[in-house]
């Protein structure tokens, strides 16, 4: 119990030490919090210093962030604006991706469990950790940045719907109908949820907002539990009943007062990212089987081999989903964004490690691959249009200060 005391305490101190850190280095170069909140749970964790040891409870806690980060995911994807087009290209990338994926996992692994295994995680994007980022460089509502929120919608949702076919245990004809039966239930409560007014849930919403009663956050946290369990029982992966909390909430609550939405969107925020999301990332840091990676030069290796797979296998077919008349820099920034991807790394690796499937080592380079992965392609992505801004004179379109 005492242990169990520490680890909490010092989890909740890199909590606070993780964006202090970011800020510190923020005027040097923009490095996203989450990368901190890994290294520095690797820094206390069983690989370094020991401080803070694995627990079943802060594991738990964990699995309730990485449930959170897939329902901010989903909540905060406009398919409005994605839709056509982006939806369409990004989806065709994906499936490229996937067939990449599979035939990058055919050479690298002994078994085909292994081969799924290896190529869900090279056709991931980490749309949830790529949002914040979007959203705090002001891209979020730029052709590129709807571009790169499609490209996650397809990245995350895709893999979910890999994993939950392949990993749930049965054959795959059963499996299949099981999953189209979730998505049937999910897609009628969403399509019964955007055309009923919700007048009752609006106004006790509105009444309950500053208040003890906080309707909207306990009816979040209904909506995502009962999807999650039921994805569970369904024997699919819980972050796909997660991802489709997220997206049947912002339906429920579309026709809400403006600014009751926004200070919804504060609270979901609060609890995400400032309660269990950092616990996620923390606890991935403090799971992270280091000795293992660093074992053997060959083990060691195949970190920047899965970085540059995740660049081609990811990033290249993003390159479908580029708006039209994008420049040379955009195209650069996409291949990026498309390529980061950590939270589906974390998950599929988990499951091929509990089911024995993958070895530790492997485990820890695709993980390793991803979190430099975050730590790398979104800043590298925003420096390229950050670059573009500075050269584009006023007036004159971006598409014409590119050099042949």
């Amino acid at each position: 119990m005492q242990g169990l005391s520490t680890s909490l305490v010092l989890i909740a101190l890199l909590a606070i030490a993780a964006p202090l850190a970011a800020r510190f280095l923020d005027r040097v170069v923009k490095v996203p919090i989450v990368v901190f909140e890994i290294v520095l749970g690797i820094m206390l964790g069983p690989s370094l210093l020991g401080w803070i040891q694995p627990a079943e409870f802060t594991d738990t806690l964990a699995q309730f962030g990485l449930a959170m980060l897939f329902f901010v995911a989903g909540n905060e994807i406009d398919f409005a604006v994605i839709r056509g087009r982006p939806a369409n290209r990004a989806s065709a990338g994906w499936v490229v991706s996937l067939a990449a994926g599979i035939g990058a996992g055919l050479l690298l692994a002994p078994t085909p469990e292994a081969t799924v295994i290896i190529g869900v995680a090279l056709c991931s994007t980490a749309l949830g950790a790529l949002l914040p980022i979007l959203r705090d460089a002001g891209e979020s509502k730029s052709p590129v940045g709807i571009a790169v929120t499609a490209l996650g919608a397809a990245g995350e949702f895709g893999p979910l719907v890999a994993i939950s076919l392949f990993f749930s245990g049965r054959q795959l004809g059963p499996a299949t109908a099981v999953l189209l039966g979730f998505v049937l239930l999910t897609g009628l409560a969403i399509y019964l949820a955007s055309r009923a007014r919700h007048t009752l849930l609006h106004s006790h919403v509105t009444r309950t907002l500053h208040t003890s009663g906080q309707f909207a956050v306990r009816s979040i946290m209904f909506i995502l539990t009962a999807l999650v369990v039921l994805s569970m029982v369904l024997g699919l992966d819980m972050l796909l009943g997660a991802f489709a909390a997220g997206v049947l909430w912002k339906v429920a609550i579309a026709r809400a007062p403006e600014k009751d939405r926004a200070v919804i969107e504060t609270k979901i925020d609060a609890i995400a990212f400032g309660f269990l999301v950092p616990i996620f990332f923390i606890d991935t840091g403090v799971d992270f089987d280091l000795r293992a990676l660093t074992a053997s030069p060959a083990t060691l290796a195949m970190i920047p081999l899965f970085l540059l797979l995740l660049l081609i296998i990811r990033g290249l077919p993003s390159l479908l989903a580029a708006p039209p008349n994008s420049t040379r820099a955009d195209k650069r920034a996409i291949i990026l964004f498309g390529a980061t991807g950590l939270p589906i790394i974390v998950a599929v690796t988990a499951i091929g490690q509990d089911e024995g499937l993958i070895s530790s080592g492997t485990a820890s380079a695709l993980v390793g691959a991803g979190m430099l992965s975050v730590l790398l392609f979104p800043l590298l992505a925003l420096r390229q249009r950050q670059r573009q801004r500075q050269r584009k004179p006023s007036g004159i379109p971006a598409r014409h200060q590119e050099l042949p």
